[in-house]
């Protein structure tokens, strides 16, 4: 039986490869309406939170480490890693009392 962590990084690979899959061409990246797909979809709460309309492309570019108009899976672990980062920031905000709503 799989720990929680073999399957969170199972499900990342699935939902990488699920929305790589989504259009012709290369089923092992992301183009920018795939990327865009994902993050709508799996972080619909992050992307709520973006004010720039802009937020999509700029996350492309930042993510696309070697310029070819396309993130593969390893630039996308990148953006998980990022926001995981986040998130276990504010965790221990709100662990240690110091985060008020």
């Amino acid at each position: 039986m799989p720990s929680d962590l073999e399957r969170a990084m199972e499900t990342l690979i699935t939902v990488f490869h699920r929305y790589a899959s989504k259009e012709s061409g290369n089923a092992s990246t992301l183009n920018r309406r795939e990327l865009k797909l994902l993050m709508e979809t799996e972080l619909a709460n992050f992307m709520k939170s973006q004010k720039d309309p802009a937020a999509v492309d700029r996350i492309m570019r930042d993510l696309d480490a070697n310029g070819d108009g396309e993130v593969d899976f390893e630039e996308f672990v990148s953006l998980v890693v990022g926001l995981s980062i986040a998130c276990e920031q504010i965790y221990k905000m709100h662990k240690l009392g110091k985060y008020e709503h």
